[in-house]
């Protein structure tokens, strides 16, 4: 199985944080995308607002996904563009 090219900018791994096959972080088990959870929590939106938004990952893995994105933010900027770019 080949590595998404994606995978060679991740400089920490986090339990709760896998790739999908675009290449984007996103909680493991869900479709919900780190970058997602990051630009809310930038923006100002608390993580008990992100829990209540996510319910099916809860605290933990809010936290995780914050942690993640604070850690390999090179990543998260490249996913952040590549939504721009799918988005127009």
């Amino acid at each position: 199985m080949t590595m998404h090219p994606n995978a060679a900018l991740i400089r920490v791994h986090h339990p709760h944080v896998t790739l999908d096959d675009n290449g984007s972080p996103v909680v493991e088990g869900t479709k919900v995308p780190v970058r997602r959870i990051w630009n809310w929590n930038q923006k100002g939106v608390p993580v008990d607002t992100l829990v209540k938004r996510y319910p099916q990952l809860g605290p933990a893995k809010v936290m995780a996904a914050l942690a993640f994105a604070h850690d390999n933010r090179e990543l998260i900027e490249v996913d952040l563009a590549y939504e721009k770019r799918l988005l127009g």
